[in-house]
């Protein structure tokens, strides 16, 4: 596994990451950049701690809410494959 460092920045701040995932890590920051500059600019006088605390916490949210929806949807297809299985043993 290869380990390389990144570059990336985040609120005016430049952050050296090491990494030995392929993710594209200055487009995750760019999009947590951006999705903390949303957030600021709502309430200009918080300060950036409290910014990014909110961040984590949209995100947490969000990344629960796609789990929740995987699961649904692997419940889902684990009943359709059961009822595939059925349908395929009583036609034998």
């Amino acid at each position: 596994m290869k380990v390389h460092t990144v570059q990336i920045t985040i609120r005016g701040r430049t952050y050296s990451v090491r990494s030995d995932q392929d993710e594209d890590l200055p487009a995750i920051a760019r999009d947590v950049d951006r999705r903390m500059a949303e957030i600021a600019s709502r309430s200009p006088r918080m300060d950036d701690y409290t910014i990014a605390m909110l961040t984590a916490l949209n995100l947490a949210s969000e990344l629960e809410r796609v789990r929740r929806d995987v699961d649904a949807d692997l419940a889902a297809l684990d009943r359709d494959l059961a009822s595939a299985g059925l349908l395929l043993e009583a036609g034998r």
